[in-house]
């Protein structure tokens, strides 16, 4: 199949809500999932967005919503990455143009933007615990609906899921449909991932289970009650077979593995739970990520999520990268860094990509470790590392550090192990919105005790920073940005990074005001300064505040006389300009990140919404100190 052929979606264009495609025979269902994978394509390669896992569960969110009787029952995605078809099911198909664009649809599941999206998601592994307490509320209110959680199978390595799973109580009218396509963004690894190939894998119950259907069917007049009684019974001899099923030792009846993108067995199978279920159930589902669009199928890796593409070849669309990311300075800083030092190891969390560090798991192989989504044992096990005298990165998106936190106070800071935190996506990230903005790191970790954190403006500071971070005895945190690193700076030439990062570096004299930044930021107070110069010919201090804990306490002391701006792309309560505030005991002109979460959009549509661009920075110091 390629994207465009799609000649008006006949049966797409009858489905307004899950109400209208209940209306569709079972026959129908399989060319309604292929129109929604046109549609999905040829949005997405304009949009961007998550495609890959998307398209392999489009059978999954059809025959649950054509079974279920949504919006009552609930369905609970976790993640959100593969929930684009129940979007277009559930009556947003019209804007589904819009998505992840500045008041467009979100790319997560929202009760803000739909009735049928239950609850908010955007980090794996909380579907079951929320899935889990709509159950019990629904019961103790003596209420009558399903609730279903569909998980992945890499988000089922998350702690939390687990957490769920040990607390089932035996919950009646309760489902996991598990969507195993043996991948979160990148392969899936760990324990749980080969017990769940195990599954698959037992060919002897498969073939077994294959040829009882089959004997069963070419019997006369054997009829659909007596084959699904033959079926539940077949079911039982399962345990002849797979005596280590880690879903029945937990309480759960299993059902699977069946194949997660025929939709009609998935119909087939959920009707019969649904009616008769009087226990908790896992539908174990294998899928294919990027199911049906080729060059998804080929590398669904690349494609999980993508910017914009030619929908026909699946080559990303013409862009100029002139300069690297913050991510690929870190990527090559730390692989070089490695190449010296035998100490160097990383830790990821099922980014290795995503954090750049692809190159060093390559080189380094027996040095790189991949936990799965698993964020807090990330942080703990390179507390282990390090006490070990390895010198362990360990590479987290700042938004899923969040939930490390305990782990980072209790097993890195305590301890005083030397851990390096790597958070990428630190600040605002564009179209991901609210659920992934790094908008609270510096707030949440300035107050703990022994750990230092820096966030640097360019390449010369990255290397710097890692390079002190290497000799510091004890916990450093490197926030940056996902972004590229800017070098066409305003007006004269901008000194390079050099000396003590733990000092601030003054980069433009001037006595109007002193615009303290911290990281990228530094860029757009350097351009606001020359604003200012040029219309208003008065002259901006403009200082580097790499170093965000420990504070430069010589360089915050010459700036008592002196009008004080900070400039963060965090929080501003607990973050940078708090601090400054809390030390002068003034009023500061502050940018940054307000008491609310930032909606999805672009990083200029944000930026401007915040008030961060330059001429907008410009304006109001111009408003607050030039008369």
């Amino acid at each position: 199949m390629t994207a465009g052929e799609n000649n008006g979606a006949p049966l797409l264009d009858r489905v307004k809500t899950p109400e209208d495609l209940r209306k569709l025979s079972l026959d129908e269902l399989p060319e309604l999932c292929a129109e929604i994978r046109r549609e999905i394509v040829g949005t997405v390669s304009k949009t961007g967005g998550h495609l890959a896992s998307s398209l392999g569960a489009v059978e999954i969110a059809v025959a649950l919503h054509y079974v279920y009787d949504t919006p009552k029952d609930k369905l609970v995605w976790d993640t959100g990455h593969q929930a684009y078809a129940h979007k277009i099911l559930t009556g947003r198909r019209e804007a589904f143009h819009t998505l992840r664009q500045k008041n467009g649809l979100s790319g997560y599941p929202t009760p803000e933007e739909s009735g049928y999206d239950c609850y908010p998601v955007g980090h794996a592994g909380t579907s079951v615990s929320v899935a889990l307490g709509l159950a019990a509320a629904r019961d103790l209110k003596g209420e009558n609906f399903q609730v279903v959680s569909i998980i992945g199978d890499g988000a089922l390595t998350a702690g939390l899921a687990l957490e769920a799973l040990n607390n089932n109580a035996a919950r009646s009218k309760f489902t996991i449909v598990l969507n195993d396509n043996a991948m979160s963004i990148s392969p899936t690894k760990g324990a749980i991932a080969k017990h769940f190939a195990r599954l698959v894998s037992n060919v002897h119950y498969r073939q077994f289970k294959r040829n009882c259907k089959n004997i069963l069917s070419s019997i006369p007049l054997v009829g659909v009650h007596l084959m699904n009684f033959s079926m539940r019974l077949l079911g039982a001899f399962k345990l002849l077979f797979i005596v280590d099923n880690i879903f029945e030792k937990m309480g759960f009846h299993y059902i699977g593995p069946v194949d997660g993108n025929d939709v009609k067995e998935l119909v087939r199978i959920l009707k019969a739970r649904s009616t008769e279920q009087v226990m908790p159930v896992v539908l174990h589902c294998r899928t294919k990520k990027g199911k049906g669009y080729a060059p998804a199928e080929k590398n669904p890796e690349r494609f999980h999520g993508v910017g914009q593409f030619d929908p026909a070849t699946g080559e990303p669309a013409k862009t100029v990268k002139k300069y690297p990311t913050y991510t690929d300075a870190v990527s090559k800083t730390v692989l070089e860094l490695a190449e010296k030092d035998e100490r160097v190891v990383v830790v990821s969390a099922a980014m290795c990509g995503g954090t750049g560090m692809t190159n060093f798991a390559n080189h380094f192989p027996d040095r790189f470790f991949d936990v799965g989504i698993a964020e807090q044992h990330a942080v703990t096990f390179a507390g282990g590392l390090a006490s070990s005298g390895l010198r362990p990165v360990v590479g987290i998106y700042s938004t899923f550090m969040q939930r490390a936190y305990d782990e980072i106070a209790h097993d890195v800071c305590l301890p005083n192990a030397n851990v390096i935190l790597a958070l990428d996506r630190a600040g605002l990230v564009g179209s991901d919105g609210k659920t992934h903005h790094g908008a609270f790191d510096m707030s949440y970790l300035r107050h703990l005790p022994n750990l230092k954190i820096f966030s640097p403006r360019d390449e010369a500071a990255v290397r710097a920073v890692f390079e002190y971070a290497l000799k510091h005895d004890g916990p450093v945190a490197v926030r940056y940005p996902r972004r590229t690193i800017p070098y066409d700076l305003p007006g004269e030439n901008v000194p390079a990074f050099s000396g003590d990062v733990t000092k601030w570096q003054t980069l433009r004299e001037g006595d109007l005001c002193a615009n303290n930044a911290t990281g990228h930021m530094v860029f757009h107070a350097l351009r606001a300064a020359e604003i200012v110069k040029e219309k208003y010919a008065k002259a901006v201090r403009v200082i580097d505040a790499c170093a965000i804990k420990p504070l430069d306490a010589e360089t915050l002391t010459s700036l008592a006389d002196i009008p004080v701006v900070t400039l963060e792309d965090n929080a501003l309560i607990g973050g940078l300009s708090e601090t400054v505030a809390f030390q002068f005991k003034k009023p500061l002109l502050s940018f940054g990140i307000p008491d609310d979460f930032v909606s999805h959009g672009t990083l200029d549509e944000l930026y401007s919404d915040l008030g961060w661009q330059p001429e907008q920075i410009a304006e109001k110091i111009a408003e607050r100190l030039i008369k």
